[in-house]
């Protein structure tokens, strides 16, 4: 045996004693099994789930704000044309903006909802272009065509233009 090597074993051992007789309580509560028995039987606390009433909103701020998401959705949309993002994101703006144009169609009087669902139709049509377009090789044609729609609306239905048609 080397002669530095019994010092070390020594102290090792005297390491070993030493934990052995102080004991680590912590340690041995941390892995001791406890029974699961006991606070089982009480009874369970049910909570009723609060229902928060959305804010009222005005017709005209409703049109403002469908009106501000879909322009962000639309602007998305052309974005993503524009990039070559994925087709599953193309789609999910397509989506989005026609949730949209729904809304601004439902507050406004009926010969403005046949005017808008002129424009639905196109992104209607827009939506499908871009499903069937697997590889994006009419990114470009489709973009055009989402910049055209979003031109028509911007110019038809701003809301100093269609204030007065809102129901």
């Amino acid at each position: 045996m080397r002669p530095y090597a019994l010092p070390a074993i020594r102290y090792m051992l005297v390491l070993f004693l030493i934990s052995s007789l102080i004991g680590c309580d912590a340690f041995v509560r941390k892995f001791t099994r406890k029974s699961k028995t006991g606070d089982m039987s009480t009874e369970q606390m049910v909570l009723e789930p609060e229902i928060y009433k959305p804010p009222v909103m005005t017709k005209e701020e409703a049109y403002r704000q469908y009106f501000l998401f879909w322009k962000s959705w639309q602007d998305e949309l052309i974005s993503s044309l524009t990039t070559g993002a994925s087709r599953k994101k193309q789609m999910s703006c397509t989506d989005e903006a026609l949730k949209n144009l729904n809304g601004l169609r439902e507050a406004l009087q009926p010969e403005a909802q046949k005017k808008l669902d002129v424009y639905i139709g196109q992104m209607k049509e827009l939506g499908q272009e871009i499903s069937r377009d697997t590889y994006g090789g009419n990114s470009s044609r489709n973009r055009v065509a989402a910049e055209s729609i979003r031109r028509g609306i911007m110019r038809d239905f701003s809301y100093n233009k269609i204030k007065d048609r809102l129901i």
